[in-house]
């Protein structure tokens, strides 16, 4: 195990620890966060993830998670915090009948990718569609890399829990994926 994995961030050390989480996450982080989102944004929310690491290490409990679980799980957070500022600017944007408002908008809505395959494109719509907490365990695992265990230590919740809501994603999935196929038929 690797000082990197449950490190003491309450210590004299802990900047130069968590220097070396950065170095070690930040591009994972990114490369999750920037498939959820757009770069530009991918990058603030990596930024954010470190400064409220920073900010909560004394609050860090090696014993309750490893640092990788924890850092997504901040992450994840402040990523459910943009989607909620996402809606209300697009309802603030609705409401004003497609008038500019002083929200910050998006510049992508959709999940795209040039040289993603259609096929891929349309299970997004499919992934748009899960309940936020089935798209964050399914995105943890499948994007992120995490293992069940650790989505669930990053989310707050039990092992259990995780499994049955990434069993659930992949089940609506499924069916998304079935009624595709019966209309490319």
């Amino acid at each position: 195990m690797s000082e990197l994995d449950r490190p003491d961030l309450s210590g004299p050390d802990a900047g130069r620890l968590l220097s070396a989480l950065f170095d070690c996450h930040a591009p994972g982080l990114h490369a999750y966060l920037a498939r959820r989102l757009d770069t530009a944004t991918a990058d603030d929310l990596v930024a954010e993830t470190f400064l409220a690491a920073w900010t909560a290490r004394n609050r860090y409990r090696p014993d309750k998670a490893p640092a990788r679980a924890w850092l997504y799980g901040i992450a994840t957070n402040l990523l459910r915090r943009h989607a909620r500022g996402e809606v209300r600017g697009l309802r603030a944007y609705a409401r004003e009948g497609g008038k500019a408002v002083d929200v910050a908008l998006p510049e992508t809505l959709a999940v795209s990718r040039a040289d993603a395959s259609t096929h891929v494109r349309a299970m997004a719509g499919g992934i748009a569609e899960l309940r936020q907490e089935e798209r964050d365990v399914l995105l943890l695992i499948a994007w992120a890399g995490l293992q069940p265990a650790e989505a669930a230590e990053a989310l707050g919740i039990t092992s259990i829990t995780c499994r049955t809501r990434l069993h659930r994603a992949r089940k609506a999935l499924r069916k998304y994926a079935d009624l595709l196929e019966e209309h490319h038929d």
